[in-house]
């Protein structure tokens, strides 16, 4: 049997792909993975979906929209299965998927290089805000969307489109993110409707425009998806649940995955890049732009600039968007084979190296996960706590209380963790006012009966307790400080 030479093409596919799996690859990080997999066992240990809350003696039994139920399952169950090893490697799949699709949705034409240098840019542009996290997964279920209403748009087979009522009965359960689906479908049909009206009304050309039947078919897709999003534990509050997160001003002002993206950081830059190239290359591109696609880019575009946890949804849309218009002025096309021995060997072996490069790195990946744990988590603090039992309520820093909750419950309720909308936004500010040590901060312990003190050695309650006769210092280290109550 002659194995096949790989093309130049398919050898760049492979590389690009295999580089953004390798990029994908990081250790948990993410503060609330700890209450998600908390909660996932909590459900496998008592076969029911919270509904209020179990984890704090602050808001103990309060109604709680635990909207991620399905997710935090599959990640318990994950990490059941494989620890933490298996839960990066799924998560980078997920990820490695969501730009899979998004690459997908792009022309053929401009498939691999000007799609691949979208697709690169696009990745390092949402790298920071990649993880272990149930957001990753409305980040691929969004991709599908958008992979299957660009495919119905262009060959108009109800087969496209048919499975999105059911995508959405899991998302609704998977994630609040679910809501996008519904406003990206209609956005399909605001665009299609300017598109009709442009070609029906004004007699101009629209290629691949839709008709009225193909834009029913989506207005109905639309009507049953929505009655889908009642089929969760929650009902109709699953409805209510995204305006009343994104209406919350507490979360707006102090949790930093809803802020802007802070431009002057390193970290942001590759997105100011995207941002530029995709004005640029509509500036210099002879490609007419759909109505549906202005409108997703305006739309994601700004959600994206208002808070950073709408930077990768706001890539996936718009990455094939790029792609077409740097192809309509930039084309790159070989079908070249690698000739020569030099090249029959070298190409296995290049692929060889790739792919044991990216098992190393998955390999420290998950042996660096412990130290990772320690540089950003106050591990030793919670192992004094477990090892000395110190009794009464305790006050800790909002970004640790997910992982309080996953090493000390139910012996330590928390005072307050990351589940924001549990807690609201008046508590939020006096959460705040506490940490900083201003107003009546003392006033506000003594009245949830607090005695023990976890919290980083540099924050503002942290400097006035060291100066207090009422407590003393348990336990400190360079992360987190203890402090009992005499």
């Amino acid at each position: 049997m002659v194995l096949m030479r790989p093309t130049i093409r398919q050898v760049f596919c492979i590389i690009l792909f295999l580089g953004l799996f390798l990029m994908t690859l990081r250790p948990i990080a993410d503060p609330d993975f700890w209450w998600h997999l908390r909660t996932g066992q909590l459900i496998v240990q008592t076969h029911v979906i919270p509904y209020t809350d179990p984890f704090s003696f602050t808001n103990l039994g309060k109604t709680w929209v635990a909207h991620e139920w399905l997710s935090e399952l599959l990640m318990y169950g994950l990490y059941v299965l494989g620890s933490y090893g298996l839960l990066i490697l799924v998560f980078s799949l997920i990820i490695s998927g969501a730009f899979l699709l998004a690459y997908l949705r792009s022309p053929q034409d401009s498939r691999p290089y000007v799609a691949g240098f979208t697709l690169l840019l696009g990745a390092i542009a949402t790298a920071p805000t990649w993880g272990v996290r149930p957001q990753m997964i409305s980040l691929l279920i969004t991709s599908l969307f958008l992979f299957l209403l660009d495919r119905y748009r262009k060959a108009g087979n109800l087969n496209f489109i048919i499975p999105l009522p059911l995508i959405t009965l899991i998302w609704v359960n998977l994630h609040a993110g679910y809501f996008l689906g519904l406003a990206i479908i209609a956005v399909y049909i605001a665009g299609g409707l300017i598109d009709l009206f442009k070609t029906e009304i004004l007699k101009t050309e629209s290629p691949n425009h839709p008709t009225l039947k193909s834009l029913l078919a989506l207005c109905a897709i639309l009507g049953v998806s929505i009655l889908t999003t009642l089929a969760n534990p929650n009902g109709f509050h699953i409805l209510l649940y995204p305006f009343q997160t994104l209406t919350s001003q507490a979360m707006q002002q102090f949790i930093q995955e809803w802020f802007s993206p802070d431009f002057h950081q390193l970290e942001w830059q590759p997105l100011a890049w995207f941002i530029l190239v995709l004005i640029g290359a509509g500036m210099l591109g002879n490609k007419t732009v759909s109505p549906t696609k202005i409108l997703l880019t305006l739309i994601f575009g700004y959600a994206a600039l208002r808070s950073m946890r709408f930077i990768p949804i706001f890539v996936i849309v718009t990455i094939p968007i790029l792609a077409e218009l740097i192809g309509s002025f930039v084309n790159i096309r070989t079908e070249i084979k690698p000739s020569g021995r030099l090249f029959k060997w070298l190409v296995p072996i290049l692929l060889v190296c790739l792919v044991l490069v990216v098992g190393l790195r998955f390999v420290q990946v998950v042996q660096d996960q412990s130290n990772s744990i320690v540089g950003a988590f106050p591990k030793a603090a919670v192992d004094w706590i477990e090892e000395n039992q110190p009794e009464g309520n305790l006050f800790n820093s909002y970004g640790w209380g997910g992982y309080i909750i996953w090493r000390l419950y139910p012996q330590y309720p928390v005072f307050i963790d990351g589940r924001a909308d549990v807690y609201g936004d008046k508590f939020i500010y006096s959460y705040i006012d506490i940490y900083r040590a201003q107003s009546d901060w003392e006033q506000a312990l003594n009245e949830q009966a607090v005695n023990l003190v976890l919290v980083e050695p540099t924050s503002g309650l942290a400097n006035v307790l060291r100066q207090s006769s009422s407590w003393e210092i348990d336990y400190q280290d360079l992360i987190s400080v203890i402090f009992e109550k005499k």
